[in-house]
């Protein structure tokens, strides 16, 4: 759960501030992909994306980088799949003896969403549940039909 917000991060926090009016509770930079995420409060989502993505539009040509927010939520499965969307997360596995966390998904379409273009989307989970939920990311599965 180690979560050190630097000089960068707080000045890019405060940018969102600034030009959304919404709250970010934490600010990833990540140089591997070249994005920066936010994550914002609970119910500051909206105020933060703004119509049609403005304000996403707006904060990426300030910064000069592509901009990522989840959604926060106290509950770490609810957190989870606020990190996935819009892929539709099914259930989380809690792997034996506490190992890495399983994400299942229903549809073979949301499977490539979840892991993401060169596996961004899941080491963006990675990060934050490192960060937030002291949780460790196995893989992302698709569900089996159970009949």
């Amino acid at each position: 759960m180690e979560r050190n917000i630097g000089f960068k991060e707080r000045r890019y926090i405060e940018e969102l501030r600034i030009l959304t009016r919404a709250t970010a509770l934490d600010c990833v930079i990540d140089d591997r992909f070249d994005r920066v995420i936010y994550v914002i409060r609970q119910g500051d989502m909206g105020l933060a994306i703004g119509k049609k993505g403005d304000n996403i539009k707006r904060l990426q040509t300030v910064l000069g980088r592509r901009i990522e927010m989840v959604e926060y939520a106290e509950e770490p499965g609810a957190f989870v799949t606020n990190i996935f969307k819009p892929a539709e997360v099914v259930r989380i596995e809690r792997g034996p003896d506490d190992g890495p966390v399983n994400v299942l998904v229903n549809k073979k379409s949301d499977l490539g969403i979840a892991i993401g273009k060169a596996g961004c989307n899941i080491e963006k989970a990675r990060l934050l549940c490192r960060r937030f939920c002291s949780l460790e990311i196995g893989e992302v599965l698709l569900a089996q039909e159970e009949s």
